[in-house]
């Protein structure tokens, strides 16, 4: 298994340098390598589309503050930092599951859009997902605190990777369960304050809502709900859903984290697992242990 964290910082800064005209060209260049993280889609995906949908940084504005923000990534080692804390992450995560073959890793590191009003508002500058077998995106505003935990991020995200890669658990989009959803984020931000304590291990956004129980309550009735596409007020919260154009529930942002990790906390203080050890341990059985069913 091999975990290769892109050198975007030099292709963002040519990107962001280039004539107008020629910076979609070179986007498109950059973001080749994590092509296969849309396997799934039909057609022939607009990778320069994606990114812009998924609050990557503009081509037409900001240019000045978004090259700003590079040197900020690049000042506190961004890159080298994310790739020593994934090897490392690897290491402990095979040998707490022997037997399991990992695939290589492509990690791509994306400055984010300022003007992106749910990444620099309810998103807290952070957006990633690992949940594609082989591909990691981590797209993200230096806020001081997301630099701070730019290791944590990634190996929460390398968590998710290979939980779901072939051998593990399978993710079906149209059957998958709220509970599943809501345990690999705790599984996940669980792992990160294995390896790196629980200032830094949480999702920035669950924090708030660790002890709410009434946020808890609501969500646990919840959680037998399938299809992923119904996940996102439950998980993120409402102001991120609305967003996107879901329907709200009544939570705030962060929440299906918050429960995740009460979740997996009660679980691995009960089976005297680690994160790591319970990389692929059933979500059902997670949630009957936790709730003492």
């Amino acid at each position: 298994m091999t975990i290769t964290v892109l050198d975007t910082y030099t292709e963002m800064t040519r990107i962001l340098r280039a004539a107008p005209a020629a910076r979609a060209d070179l986007l498109r260049a950059m973001l080749e390598p994590i092509r296969g993280m849309y396997r799934y889609q039909p057609g022939d995906v607009d990778l320069t589309d994606m990114h812009r949908r998924t609050a990557g940084f503009p081509l037409d504005r900001a240019e000045d503050q978004c090259l700003a923000a590079l040197e900020t990534l690049a000042a506190g080692d961004a890159w080298k930092r994310m790739q020593h804390a994934l090897d490392n992450a690897q290491t402990t995560l095979l040998a707490a599951n022997p037997g399991f073959t990992a695939p290589d890793i492509t990690v791509l590191l994306v400055l984010g859009d300022p003007g992106d009003t749910n990444l620099m508002g309810p998103s807290l500058g952070m957006s990633a997902f690992g949940g594609i077998s082989g591909q990691i995106t981590i797209t993200l505003w230096p806020y001081p605190e997301n630099v701070a935990r730019i290791e944590a991020t990634a190996v929460h995200e390398l968590h998710h990777n290979l939980r779901f890669s072939p051998g593990g658990v399978v993710w079906n989009p149209m059957t998958v369960t709220l509970g599943e959803h809501v345990v690999s984020e705790g599984l996940a931000d669980a792992f990160a304050r294995q390896l790196f304590g629980d200032e830094l291990g949480y999702t920035r956004i669950g924090v708030p809502h660790l002890t709410d129980d009434a946020v808890f309550d609501k969500v646990v009735p919840q959680l037998g709900l399938t299809g992923m596409h119904n996940f996102t007020a439950w998980v993120h919260g409402d102001a991120i859903a609305e967003h996107f154009g879901i329907t709200p529930v009544g939570l705030p942002t962060g929440a299906g984290y918050a429960v995740g990790n009460r979740l997996v906390d009660t679980y691995l203080a009960a089976t005297g697992q680690t994160a790591a050890q319970a990389l692929h341990a059933d979500s059902a059985e997670i949630i009957a242990t936790a709730l003492g069913r």
